[in-house]
């Protein structure tokens, strides 16, 4: 790519990708974090496009700046330590197979990732956002214990869970298209509650979220529940971890009293050990 990134201009390329192929992108994404830090670089400077099956730990540690779309499917580790940057995963356009009921990545995707977006045109295996920290992500459905151990970032499911979803979620918000009604059945509820959408803004950020993953995959699933978003915004469970939510509530009183940045944090902090302290009795 002849360091084209390295002074910020735009770099496209189609390229071929094999099962042998592991932890594509993540040297590249090294060479831009030395040359420019944590920030990274603009939105879709680099944008490559891959066509194939893709080893372990595709766009594994990618800052921001890099756009991996793969036109295929891939193993495990997708994304993992994802650190600013997007991921896009959809069938080859000549397959003839529904995506939302077929697997399309492996276990694991987006273990420990802490910042960025991904869009996946099908179904993800076990441990979907194990310790996700920050991606915004969606896919078309997942395996067992999806979203374990998240502490952040925003999952949005349009389509069905396996057991033991939200085990040890103590952060970030799951959005799941439930139209059988029976997701509650499959949640971990020890440490997160179940809530309908109910504010206007929330659910335009959720249909935000949906519609670039049309934007970005051509799903049919995407375009169904848009097109129908009246009636499909109500099916959606909300998986809101319960300290969590408390501290966002100390978070929102204390900006309301004009309390700002850091100094909001430590003091929605504090408000929010004592309200623990005084349930609990000590």
């Amino acid at each position: 790519m002849n360091l084209l990134y390295l002074e910020k201009k735009k770099v496209r390329a189609i390229l071929p990708i094999r099962n042998i192929n592991r932890a594509v992108g993540t040297i590249l994404g090294s060479e831009v974090t030395k040359r420019y830090g944590a920030e990274g670089l603009p939105e879709d400077t680099i944008s490559l496009h891959f066509q194939g099956s893709a080893g372990q730990s595709f766009g594994a540690f990618v800052p921001k700046g890099i756009t991996l779309t793969l036109e295929g499917d891939t193993n495990d580790y997708l994304g993992k330590g994802l650190s600013g940057g997007k991921i896009i995963v959809y069938p080859p356009k000549s397959s003839s197979f529904r995506p939302d009921e077929n697997i399309i990545t492996g276990n694991v995707a987006f273990y420990g990732a802490t910042s960025g977006e991904a869009y996946i045109r099908g179904i993800a295996g076990e441990r979907f956002c194990v310790r996700n920290s920050g991606v915004n992500a969606v896919v078309e459905g997942v395996g067992d214990h999806g979203c374990e151990y998240m502490t952040g970032g925003t999952v949005v499911i349009l389509g069905k869970t396996g057991r033991n979803f939200a085990a040890g979620m103590s952060g970030g918000i799951a959005y799941i298209l439930d139209e059988e009604g029976n997701f509650s059945n499959k949640c971990n509820k020890e440490m997160v509650g179940l809530e309908k959408i109910e504010d206007i803004e929330e659910a335009n950020k959720v249909k935000s979220m949906i519609q670039k993953h049309y934007d970005y995959t051509n799903s049919d699933v995407a375009k169904r529940i848009l097109d129908n978003w009246s009636k499909m915004v109500d099916k959606f469970v909300k998986v809101m971890p319960v300290d969590y939510k408390r501290m966002l509530q100390a978070i929102k009183q204390v900006s309301e009293q004009g309390i700002t940045g850091e100094e909001a944090l430590m003091a929605a902090f504090d408000a929010n050990h004592k309200d623990l302290a005084r349930v609990s009795g000590n």
